[in-house]
């Protein structure tokens, strides 16, 4: 999975950036302090891989990991490349959600880059951007459907569709809140490479005082929370200030002081968890004495599909699945007791991975 964060100026992305994968990149007080896309890869933390390595006490663990992709600040006008606009846009194109890091902490020490606060219009400001140039890239995709439509009339209902389309990005509106209807219009949607089609979770960058109850505290976040809800989006409160206070800290430390402000989990944590919801995305595991690990699939996967994910030879050669919840197996305690107990099922070709499936593949090319 590969997140992609963006922001205007200064409203906390690279210092966020920083806090969840410890990279340690430029963030400072002016517009477009970074400009190359800084990259970070991080592991899903994932408890259950210490309880199978204490079954199975393999030579390695290997976590699932998270790409996190720091997109420089977008601006007004970044569509038409505006302050390296077409640079950045570029960038988004690759990642698979965007964490939209809204600004809602006032520091009279770090500028706005409008001049003050205000979270919506900042919001509208970076759809517009991608809306627009969403719009540049559907109407070079219109022409060519209506060119070839002279040849072809199956794709007049295609050509149909995107005209509307075409209005609705010109009312402002993103192409996550365009109604497909239809199976086939989704899947066209799909052949397009549209930047406002891509999943969003609004980071709101909360000050450290109001971050404990945003709710209660910030008279901003139940805006941003309705703008979330009304497109389908999630919506996540941070402090990345108290975040990078914290990244340094033993376990043990960080543990304490998420506690103090009321808080289970860290900030990379809450992240992943959100944009697995939002992706779709879940773990199955596979154990043994060369290795434990976790591998991250859609929901809705079948088992060869899965399979694949180790290897493709695996998929290919698929004979059937050895499959056990991972719950039942630590109550078990070994494989050869969640045998005895016949909680160890063989499933084809047409199961459907569950989250947390101990799976071993049996295959043949």
């Amino acid at each position: 999975m590969k997140l992609g964060m963006v922001g205007l100026p200064n409203a906390g992305k690279s210092t966020l950036f920083n806090a969840v994968t410890g990279a340690g990149v430029a963030s400072a007080n002016y517009a477009f302090s970074t400009i190359q896309p800084n990259v970070g890869v991080v592991s899903v933390p994932d408890p259950r891989l210490d309880k199978l390595a204490e079954i199975h006490d393999p030579k390695k663990i290997t976590p699932a990991v998270l790409e996190f992709v720091d997109i420089a600040g977008l601006a007004k006008g970044s569509y038409k490349g505006e302050g390296l606009g077409n640079k950045f846009l570029a960038s988004i194109r690759e990642v698979d959600a965007l964490i939209h890091v809204v600004r809602c902490f006032e520091d009279g020490e770090i500028a706005h880059v409008d001049g003050d606060l205000n979270p919506a219009r900042d919001i509208e400001t970076i759809n517009l951007e991608l809306v627009f140039s969403d719009l540049d890239i559907l109407e070079r995709r219109i022409e060519r459907s209506t060119k070839a439509a002279k040849g072809d009339k199956s794709l007049l209902p295609e050509i149909e569709m995107l005209g509307k389309l075409k209005d609705h990005f010109e009312q402002g509106q993103s192409a996550r809140s365009f109604a497909c209807n239809e199976d086939w219009q989704k899947e066209v949607l799909a052949t397009i490479p549209l930047l406002s089609a891509k999943p969003v979770i609004y980071a709101a960058n909360l000050g450290e005082k109001d971050f404990s109850d945003p709710i209660e505290n910030h008279p901003f976040y139940s805006q941003i929370a309705a703008i979330a809800a009304e497109e389908g989006s999630q919506i996540l409160p941070v402090c990345a200030k108290l975040e990078e206070d914290i990244c340094d800290l033993d376990p043990d430390e960080k543990q304490l002081f998420l506690a103090d402000v009321g808080l289970e989990e860290s900030g990379l944590a809450r992240v992943i968890q959100s944009g697995y919801a939002l992706l779709g995305l879940i773990s199955f595991l596979t154990a043994g004495k060369p290795e434990v690990r976790a591998w991250t699939i859609r929901k809705g996967v079948r088992a060869p599909q899965a399979a694949g994910k180790i290897h493709s030879d695996i998929e290919k050669g698929f004979i059937r699945a050895e499959v056990i919840a991972f719950s039942d197996l630590v109550e078990c305690g070994t494989m050869v007791a969640a045998k005895e107990k016949g909680l160890v099922r063989l499933e084809g070709k047409e199961y459907v991975v569950k989250d947390g499936d101990v799976i071993l593949f049996r295959f043949n090319v």
